[in-house]
This record gives structure tokens, C-alpha cells and sequence, in this order.
């Protein structure tokens, strides 16, 4: 059986985004329940697109005008960016 199959439902095939990264707006700190660490949320505008962001540090490691990629998924209100799978993509031609 294929694994992509979970108690009978296919699991949603996760997106991937990549571009340039305009503008992060921040905010936060939020802390919802008793022994979670506080949490900041990040608002990424791609390529003129919103995506969320979910990370325990105040401030985005990665500057406007970098190029990046991220696994996504959508729901009804926003796109969310997948813990751990935003980076900066980097260009062969640039090194050296």
C-alpha cells in the first residue's frame, strides 16, 4: 500500500513555494498554554503572496530580496509555511 494513505484518507499533497521574499512583518510574543514556550508569528509576503510562519525566534533569519523555497499548505484563511522547511536558495553562479 502506498504510504502517502492514512485510515483510509489521502493525506493532501504538500505545495511548494518559491521566491522572492518582499516584507516580514512579525508578530508576538504568544504564548497559549502553560509549559509551551512562547512563539512568534511571521507574516511573509512572496512574490506578492502571504504565507504564515510559525517560529520561536523574534526576528527571521533571512533579509528581503533573498530568494527562498518552503513546503506549504493551505487552509480556508492562509497559506502556512511547514516548520523547518524554509531556506534560502542558493545560486551556483553567485559562489566563487
Amino acid at each position: 500500500m502506498a504510504g502517502n494513505f492514512r485510515r483510509g484518507r489521502a493525506r493532501p499533497q504538500k505545495l511548494i513555494g518559491r521566491g522572492e521574499l518582499q516584507s516580514v512583518e512579525t508578530e508576538g510574543p504568544f504564548n497559549d498554554w502553560v509549559g509551551m514556550p512562547p512563539y512568534y508569528l511571521h507574516a511573509l509576503t512572496v512574490d506578492g503572496e502571504v504565507f504564515s510562519y510559525l517560529s520561536g525566534d523574534k526576528t527571521l533569519e533571512i533579509e528581503p530580496g533573498k530568494t527562498v523555497t518552503f513546503r506549504y499548505r493551505e487552509t480556508k484563511e492562509k497559506r502556512i509555511i511547514d516548520k523547518n522547511s524554509l531556506g534560502v536558495v542558493i545560486d551556483p553562479s553567485e559562489l566563487g
